[in-house]
């Protein structure tokens, strides 16, 4: 490497980065993966909580791929995080030895929004040599390229390069920065390489999220497999990727376009899409035949002794099962109630038939298993609805329609909704 006051090689220059993310953003990042946490990271690094949820959103939508769930209510790193999770801890590292040149050790929260399109441009004309000609093989002006490497000294308090008539070199400072700039640019390359890859693979395939079967024998596993099976027999230039979280989860991302269309357990299509109603299912209340017998089927009574579990308030199922207490119990008497929130369905129907615990869900998909529970039908006003929605466009009306047409429901009496 150059000492300051030598001129670094000329070098062809590449693409510069079309993106405007910045160092602080995958610091902010970085550390809500390491605390699984927006509140604890937004404490650690001084930031406000809106400011660092909003570092998480724009990453993600910068890379197409959602960094964390909620689980439990806490944020859980996806898997996609995790392998993720090295470069941006090189990252956070980088960018704190960037921002700590000028003698000042900053913590995460006050790294500056550096951009990393500007760091490119840095290592340009480092190794360029020259303003002028970094910025007529940008494609920008000079004065415009002039002052974007004067923003970058300010923001980060000290002197990058030396101006002369025959061109610039860099300073001691610059030269400590160029590893740093290049290191983060090249974290963002991987990340955003893998992202772009991830884009290629996934362009031509369409994205169904459904609400999460109850097993391999429930309506929803059955529906399932026969839209695959029959989508990719007629279809086999279209993949079709399917994929399972809670109904409050699924309208996100269809609202973000993370899913072409979704399988909801709901009956009311909300009003920003439009669909169709697919099935609706009796439900019943499932306990151990054992602790039916011993209280010979007394819903109240069973209720007031026995833990229930339930999925999360996210799921239609939820709501269907508050519905129920709320008609069936007083206030005084559900206060008195033990409910465990699970969001897994085979967790529940395990916790039922060998913990002692209730559940509601749906009477067809129980009945199934191989050593069913014991169950008392609810009132027909009590039923677990499927509907199917998408986006209000054409495209999306097409796909949803071929969808629902492939799951065998086309001959049921559903009819489309907010059409």
């Amino acid at each position: 490497m150059p000492k300051a006051g030598q001129a670094l090689p000329v070098f062809r220059i590449l693409h510069t980065l079309q993106v405007s993310m910045d160092i602080a953003t995958l610091t902010i990042v970085h550390a809500v993966l390491d605390e699984r946490g927006i509140r604890k990271a937004a404490r650690r690094i001084g930031r406000p909580v809106t400011s660092v949820s909003a570092a998480l959103k724009r990453l993600e939508a910068a890379i197409s791929v959602p960094l964390v769930r909620s689980e439990g209510g806490h944020l859980v790193p996806t898997l996609e995080a995790r392998r993720r999770f090295p470069d941006l801890a090189a990252a956070s590292l980088a960018a704190t030895a960037l921002t700590a040149l000028a003698g000042r050790r900053e913590n995460p929260g006050a790294i500056p929004s550096i951009g990393l399109a500007t760091l490119q441009r840095f290592v340009a004309c480092a190794r360029n040599g020259s303003i002028r000609g970094t910025a007529k093989q940008l494609g920008l002006g000079q004065p415009q390229l002039t002052r974007q490497m004067a923003d970058l000294e300010r923001a980060l308090g000290c002197v990058l390069l030396a101006r002369s008539a025959s061109g610039i070199t860099c300073t001691a400072d610059g030269l400590a920065a160029l590893p740093l700039a290049e290191e983060l640019i090249d974290i963002w390359n991987r990340l955003s390489r893998a992202s772009g890859d991830r884009f290629r693979r996934t362009a031509a395939t369409w994205r169904l999220g459904s609400v999460m079967p109850l097993g391999p024998e429930s309506e929803i596993a059955r529906m399932l497999a026969a839209l695959t099976a029959e989508w990719h027999r007629t279809r086999p230039r279209q993949p079709l990727s399917v994929s399972s979280m809670t109904a409050d989860e699924l309208i996100a991302g269809l609202k973000n376009r993370r899913f072409d269309a979704a399988l909801l357990d709901l009956a009311d299509i909300p009003s920003d899409f439009e669909g169709r109603l697919v099935s609706q299912a009796a439900l019943a209340l499932a306990g151990s035949h054992e602790i039916f017998a011993e209280n010979k089927g007394d819903i109240r009574r069973l209720l007031l002794t026995r833990p229930m579990a339930v999925p999360s308030l996210k799921s239609g199922l939820r709501q269907q099962a508050t519905r129920f207490l709320e008609q069936t119990l007083s206030e005084a008497e559900r206060n008195r109630m033990t409910l465990v929130e699970v969001d897994s369905i085979p967790v529940i129907i395990n916790m039922v038939i060998h913990h002692g615990y209730l559940s509601v869900l749906p009477e067809s998909s129980i009945a199934r298993i191989q050593t069913p529970p014991a169950m008392i039908r609810l009132d027909t006003d009590y039923v677990q609805s499927l509907s199917l929605v998408w986006q209000k466009n054409a495209l999306s009306r097409q796909v949803g329609e071929a969808m629902f047409a492939m799951m065998g429901q086309q001959n049921r009496q559903a009819t489309p909704q907010n059409a």
